[in-house]
């Protein structure tokens, strides 16, 4: 058996990993498969398998899992911990519990920390431990949040996290580390390493949370790095313990002429203008949200659009509407009910009201306000000297912080203009004026101004 039997299925936009693993027989393990399974779909057809086992380590706080959907269409047998009290048909998991997989077997760890009843999978090829999938606990050069099931329990679970990190850090140094949450994951606690898996070795060697001296000091390290995250967090987890819906294998968007969509938008609706930012900048329908489609898309639309209201696209021809379906779809956004039929072309043919930006290139000045509407720890690792820092989340309920200074011509900046873009669009619906899109980072700024960029943290 070698040791890259777990082949990973990297989501990166949400900075996941699910892994496909090989029994050997036709049959195969699925480990935190997500709703979007199309990146696994392919996978497995192309190898000829057919998904037998779907184990899930936690309740997903970020995506909604795809055993379900595994269990519906592949006859898979779902397996995860049994006080995770799931409402679907499982084979519920204690600690040390087994599944003989055909040659494999499965053993279940319980790892809590990052939730309550989070297990890890420790595969073995007979007496060899072969690898560990961890999930949310011990993930590469970091672990997990814990203040994703109450903010006010996040220092008990962390104090959980810091056994279960030192009880997978007790396996052998050969076993592989195969886990969920990775660089670019809101799940994460502070810094994660490049790569999508590592050893036990590796981990004790490099691991700042295992170099912590004692359980208070691992606390302290993992508590200070937390930072914020997208608001659909919060409603998921629930949705993957009662199990989510069995969607059809193709989703599909109804095409909606301008009046239907002005209809929709008059009843509460919002437009989600996927196109690029230029486009956007360009001409958009007045009061659109811009989220640009990308692989990031699941996590700004769960953070910034509404979960309880009509959403209708706005795409340009060539954007892929499957990538727009499933990317909500994963998140729980079923709440799609089509897409602007000729898109931007047919809005202004029916004369209704469009706006543009100006998306800009950095050039001297002093005279404007800079908005940095990045994370937290990007801001901190380097901004333009005088920068007000609201993160993009933040905008809607940090409103009145911008106004204290009137209408002031505002250049946003982000790392390259798309999640500025959106925030623009969020400034321009609350009757902010004279608005600039940077078309870059700070670092083109700080150059274009004779600046250096100011660090803190």
């Amino acid at each position: 058996m070698t040791d890259d039997i777990a082949i990973p299925i990297v989501d990166t936009g949400l900075g996941n990993s699910s892994y496909l693993v090989d029994l050997g027989d036709g049959r195969a393990l699925a480990v935190d498969a997500c709703l979007d399974l199309r990146g696994m779909r392919a996978d497995s057809e192309r190898r000829g398998l057919r998904v037998a086992f779907a184990a899930d380590t936690h309740l997903h706080a970020d995506f909604l899992s795809g055993s379900v959907q595994l269990a519906a269409s592949d006859g898979a047998c779902v397996l995860a911990s049994a006080s995770g009290r799931r409402d679907f048909d499982h084979v519920g998991l204690g600690d040390q519990d087994e599944v003989d997989l055909g040659g494999l077997l499965l053993r279940a760890l319980t790892t809590p920390g990052h939730t309550d009843e989070h297990l890890a999978y420790l595969l073995l090829d007979g007496d060899r431990a072969v690898g560990v999938f961890t999930g949310g606990s011990l993930i590469v050069g970091s672990a997990a949040r814990t203040d994703l099931v109450a903010a006010e329990r996040a220092e008990e679970l962390a104090r959980a996290q810091y056994r279960s990190l030192h009880r997978l850090a007790a396996l052998p140094d050969e076993v592989l580390v195969w886990p969920t949450h990775g660089a670019g994951s809101f799940c994460s606690a502070g810094a994660v390493r490049a790569g999508a898996v590592s050893t036990i070795g590796a981990e004790r060697a490099a691991n700042p949370l295992l170099d912590a001296p004692d359980e208070d000091a691992f606390v302290a390290m993992l508590l200070g790095s937390l930072g914020s995250f997208p608001s659909y967090f919060l409603r998921v987890g629930e949705e993957n313990r009662r199990g989510p819906q069995v969607l059809p294998s193709r989703l599909r968007m109804t095409l909606m002429d301008p009046a239907e969509v002005r209809a929709a938008c008059a009843g509460g609706g919002q437009i989600i203008d996927v196109r690029p930012a230029a486009s956007f900048a360009e001409a958009h329908p007045r009061g659109a949200l811009s989220i640009p489609l990308r692989p990031a898309f699941a996590s700004w639309l769960g953070w910034l659009a509404p979960h309880d209201r009509p959403l209708v696209v706005l795409r340009e021809p060539e954007q892929d509407p499957d990538e727009v379906l499933w990317q909500a779809a994963k998140i729980d956004y079923r709440n799609i009910v089509g897409e602007l039929g000729g898109g931007i072309g047919s809005w202004v043919a029916a004369g209704l009201p469009t706006e543009s930006l100006s998306l800009v290139q950095a050039t001297p000045t002093n005279d404007m306000r800079v908005l940095d509407i990045r994370q937290r720890a990007e801001f901190q690792a380097g901004h333009v000297p005088g920068a007000v820092h609201i993160e993009l989340g933040d905008i809607h309920v940090r409103l009145d912080e911008l106004n204290k200074s009137g209408q002031t011509p505002t250049v946003i900046m982000c790392g390259h203009g798309e999640r500025a873009m959106s925030a623009a669009s969020l400034l321009a619906r609350a009757g902010f004026s004279d608005l600039r899109v940077l078309k870059g980072g700070p670092e083109d700024w700080v150059k274009a101004n004779g600046q250096t960029l100011e660090t803190y943290g």
